[in-house]
């Protein structure tokens, strides 16, 4: 059995490094080609090209590299009409993978399945019709997206976010990490700044200046940054004017394994977050880490996203717990002013989000088989 799957970006790499472990579990000979990153690759991926060339966000962002992906995009729907795989796995990344899928379907009938359900619940509706006729099943992260994708006659399966079966830190790993970087029993105040090279240039600096009032306050605290490994670079150097001499965690020259174990102990170590809005909500809720969201965006992108969104909130906790118990602060909103009082105060009230983190975990399926295992169980189903 062959399969072919595409990821382009950090989170979509580590959806498909989950579903791949799966699919390696339940069809022991099955062989990989396709696109992806690290966790993909440790499951016997390899990419035809570096991910991170695919990890653009905002339309006005893509314009200037829209040559370029377009070429990515014959290259890789060639790709897969050479290989002849028995189903192609697209994971998020739909302005690219709807792409590719087109011009598959329109020489192949290869099977398709899509791993994360547009969020047409949030806004352009219309984007579940866009994949009816390229798509033959979704996989689907929230439980509440089905009949979404249903009602535009796609099959559709709710499989759950890997983020609830991944191992968190113990606690003397906490220990030992506290122990390794000089932090001994002091607050720590988490910030990720994001994995794409835009939005850390936008918003490094706004968080940074964000912290000021923050440790003004509470002058024990440490700065933890952990970056991830395309932008540890621009990380490093957009955080050397930060307050609080931050400590950034650069899995550069790290294993997989080693970065992942880093990572874990941060998140778990931490009294409080700052981050930007995304799947890193959830890694952060399993961990039980309180947050503050921000994000900012091109202007352009950020008029257009605005006028098109159907909700008030776009942070996972709040949407998965149906809360709002997670302060976010989004566009114009996204400045150091607003978001400095609204840390403040999880600094001093960290117990405030507990039970909405508990609740977000058992909604998607903590405690209940690996959603990676789910997730290959329904595309083998459905090749059936």
């Amino acid at each position: 059995m062959k399969a072919f799957v595409i990821a382009g970006e950090p989170s979509g790499d580590r959806l498909g490094g989950a579903l791949m472990a799966g699919l390696r579990k339940l069809a022991p000979d099955i062989t990989f080609e396709g696109i992806g990153g690290p966790m993909m690759q440790a499951q016997g991926l390899e990419s035809r090209f570096d991910m991170a060339e695919l990890s653009v966000m905002g339309l006005a962002e893509v314009l200037p590299r829209f040559a370029h992906l377009k070429r990515r995009i014959r290259e890789t729907s060639a790709a897969i009409l050479e290989a002849a795989p028995d189903v192609v796995i697209t994971i998020d990344s739909p302005d690219f993978c709807l792409r590719v899928l087109r011009r598959v379907r329109a020489a192949s009938g290869v099977r398709t399945v899509h791993y994360v359900a547009p969020s047409v619940w949030a806004w352009r509706p219309h984007r579940a019709q866009r994949m009816a006729g390229l798509v033959d099943q979704v996989l689907t992260l929230l439980p509440f997206e089905p009949p979404y994708m249903e009602a535009a006659g796609l099959r559709a399966d709710f499989v759950g976010h890997p983020v609830v079966a991944e191992r968190q830190a113990s606690a003397e790993e906490i220990a030992a990490f506290r122990k390794r970087h000089g932090i001994g029993d002091a607050p720590v105040i988490l910030a990720l700044p994001g994995s794409r090279s835009g939005e850390v240039q936008r918003l490094a600096p706004t968080f940074g200046e964000a912290l000021r009032p923050v440790l003004a306050a509470h002058p024990e605290a440490r700065v933890l940054v952990v970056a991830a490994a395309p932008v540890a670079a621009a990380v490093r150097d957009l955080t050397l004017t930060w307050p609080g001499d931050p400590i950034v965690i650069d899995p550069r020259g790290q294993t997989t394994e080693a970065a992942e174990a880093e990572k874990r102990a941060a998140f778990a170590a931490a009294d409080v977050a700052l981050a930007a809005s995304g799947t890193v909500s959830l890694e952060l809720a399993a961990a039980g880490t309180p947050m503050v969201i921000a994000y900012d965006m091109n202007w352009i992108s950020r008029q257009l996203i605005k006028s098109m969104l159907k909700i008030d909130t776009v942070t996972l906790v709040n949407l998965v717990s149906e809360t709002r118990v997670v302060p976010e602060f989004l566009g114009a909103d996204c400045k150091p002013e607003k978001i400095a009082p609204a840390l403040t105060a999880l600094v001093d009230h960290p117990g405030a989000q507990s039970q909405a983190l508990a609740l977000t975990m058992e909604r998607l399926g903590a405690g209940g088989k690996a959603p990676g295992l789910r997730a290959a169980e329904a595309v083998l189903d459905g090749l059936r």
